[in-house]
């Protein structure tokens, strides 16, 4: 579904990301682990277009997207979850919503909703209220359900679990591992690499902007230097 082929990325002087290349096919949950300032980010932001490559390419479903708009990208079936949630702190939940099927017929939204209160009983609760007053947890339910209503092939989560209660890290890994079943394909950004790779097919480790490492979840999680680095073994 997504091949990245050879991306390297700067920040002026800064070259973030040095020569990745990875894939995720149909109906898997990759994810990318590593620390702060690895690459995680500027990865997933130039998969969106809001960063540019200067060399390689980016096919989603056969198409190279690497010159693609941000914004037309989400109607082909891309759809992110920034870091930080993003989500529109005025509006009510629902209208949240709403905006994140900006690209879908008017007869769907409706549907969609509902699938959404479906996954999330807690906007369905919550749909009349103002988004800025959700807790954190909430938040972070609510940027998923608003990129879910794209009705997306491939979702990128970007640190869904940053700076959430434990017991909230358990529900949106719970809620992943939903989109997973249903059949959403999924890209996970985590820095909470025993969760990640404990749901993932496939992983890849980023150490200053470079792969050093890949492997299946099950893979990754007893070897012994990703175990060091980043499970506290």
């Amino acid at each position: 579904m997504l091949k990245v082929e050879n991306i390297n990325v700067y920040y002026g002087a800064i070259h973030a990301i040095k020569g990745i290349s990875f894939e995720v096919n149909d109906g898997e949950i990759v994810t990318l682990i590593g620390a702060n300032g690895a690459g995680k980010s500027t990865t997933l932001q130039t998969i969106s277009g809001l960063l540019h490559s200067a060399t390689g390419s980016i096919t989603f479903q056969g198409e190279n997207i690497a010159s693609v708009p941000a914004h037309k990208l989400v109607s082909r079936g891309l759809a992110q979850v920034p870091e930080g949630r993003r989500i529109f702190l005025n509006m009510t939940v629902e209208e949240n919503l709403e905006m994140g099927a900006y690209t879908r017929p008017n007869a769907e939204v409706a549907p969609h909703l509902e699938r959404v209160y479906t996954l999330f009983p807690r906007m369905k609760e919550r749909q009349k209220q103002v988004a800025g007053t959700l807790s954190g947890g909430e938040q972070q339910m609510l940027a998923m359900g608003r990129a879910l209503m794209s009705d997306p092939k491939l979702i990128m989560l970007d640190e869904p679990s940053m700076g959430l209660a434990p017991i909230l890290v358990e529900q949106i890994f719970d809620i992943i591992k939903e989109l997973h079943k249903a059949g959403t394909t999924i890209l996970l950004v985590e820095q909470n690499a025993q969760m990640a790779l404990s749901v993932a097919d496939r992983g890849y480790v980023l150490e200053t902007g470079k792969i050093v490492s890949s492997g299946s979840g099950k893979e990754l999680l007893s070897d012994e230097s990703v175990k060091k680095a980043y499970l506290g073994g």
